[in-house]
């Protein structure tokens, strides 16, 4: 299939400025970029664009979440594949040469992705579900394996393929997205790959400014919770989700309590966090919760 001339990036961001300048950077100029931005801030737009000519910054009137602007993205591209990239990733200057020789050698993809430099490629995420077959793939001497999960940082979508599965569930505001795309994809027995020579430096949790890092937590922690009832939910069951989670349930009611004994109030307010996110799936609300960010 190849890459050149038919690849757009999406990125989606949420108080980013700090950072999404040295992922832009990393990326060729002659790519087209639409980044859409949730915080709603036209002075970044203005900003980026009159920077970046070949980016288009689309303003969020509200924060729907990773998913959402995920999919806002990807009906605005006009190529048939679409790079899905974090904010707090870089480029590599081999990665998109090493991705088009694989996208060339093979014609059935959905996804594939690059390497990952950074710890989490030491763990194998997104990548297998154990190391041992990590390690195993890594080793192969083909340019490209066949897995059944990436991290979603950063990796190609290919839309002819993904025309019946709907991209990203837009119930999922983050966390469990990737996860849930990917078995949406093998569940129809499509394939997804991994590229060993094209490589990604991924900061890991700097997509947004640490200023605002309490309430993040607090978010993420929300958002954790409810996207692992839901995403269990959707593909085992009610009660399967209810089995997998319920010991969660209990254990941050209890370090909510001791951490407030001890005066330990943010702490206590990630715990309780947990629990309201948990509990808000369990009862069927929807991922309402947003952090308090002005």
């Amino acid at each position: 299939m190849g890459i050149k001339n038919n690849l757009t990036f999406v990125i989606v961001t949420y108080e980013s400025d700090h950072i999404i300048e040295d992922c832009l950077s990393s990326i060729p100029s002659d790519y087209p970029i639409i980044i859409i931005e949730n915080s709603g801030k036209k002075d970044f737009q203005k900003k980026i664009e009159k920077k970046y000519p070949n980016v288009k910054c689309e303003i969020m009137e509200k924060n729907e979440g990773y998913s959402f602007g995920n999919n806002c993205g990807i009906k605005m591209s006009k190529t048939k594949l679409v790079f899905i990239l974090n904010p707090d990733v870089r480029l590599q200057n081999n990665t998109l040469e090493e991705l088009d020789q694989v996208s060339n050698k093979i014609k059935d993809f959905s996804i594939l992705a690059p390497t990952l430099i950074s710890d989490e490629l030491k763990k194998g995420f997104g990548l297998t579900k154990n190391y041992g077959s990590y390690k195993k793939n890594l080793n192969t001497t083909s340019d490209f394996f066949e897995v059944d999960y990436i991290q979603g940082c950063a990796f190609l979508l290919n839309k002819n393929e993904l025309k019946d599965i709907g991209f990203f569930d837009e119930n999922i505001f983050m966390y469990f997205d990737d996860i849930d795309l990917c078995k949406r994809i093998k569940n129809l027995r499509k394939k997804i790959y991994v590229s060993k020579k094209a490589k990604i430096e991924h900061l890991g949790a700097k997509a947004v400014n640490d200023i605002f890092f309490n309430e993040v937590e607090f978010s993420r922690n929300w958002h954790l919770m409810w996207s692992t009832f839901y995403f269990n939910k959707k593909h085992h069951g009610y009660f399967f989700a209810l089995k997998k989670t319920y010991k969660r349930l209990i254990t941050s009611i209890i370090k909510f309590l001791f951490f407030k004994l001890t005066f330990n109030s943010i702490k206590a307010k990630i715990y309780l966090m947990r629990f309201l996110g948990l509990y808000n799936s369990i009862i069927g609300k929807k991922s309402w919760y947003r952090a308090k960010i002005k």
